[in-house]
């Protein structure tokens, strides 16, 4: 029993691992201090997000930017 429940912690993490290598350190603080200082997340909100969240509210988040910044421009 033990040593199936090492196996499933290791592949849990393993996946994890394996979805976030495209994501360099640099970037991930770079992008949580973006979220905190200026779209009003927390950490503890940003840390507790699964990754495939995370990444799913970054395209959100992106793709509302490109819109209010289209809508500026068509204001101009």
């Amino acid at each position: 029993m033990r040593r199936k429940r090492n196996t499933s912690i290791r592949r849990t993490s393993e996946f994890f691992y394996i979805s976030l290598s495209h994501d360099s350190l640099e970037n991930h603080y770079k992008t949580n201090f973006a979220l905190i200082q200026h779209h009003k997340y927390s950490l503890a909100e940003l840390d507790n997000m699964m990754p495939f969240e995370r990444q799913l509210y970054l395209i959100l988040l992106r793709n509302y930017i490109e819109e209010e910044n289209e809508k500026h421009k068509q204001k101009k």
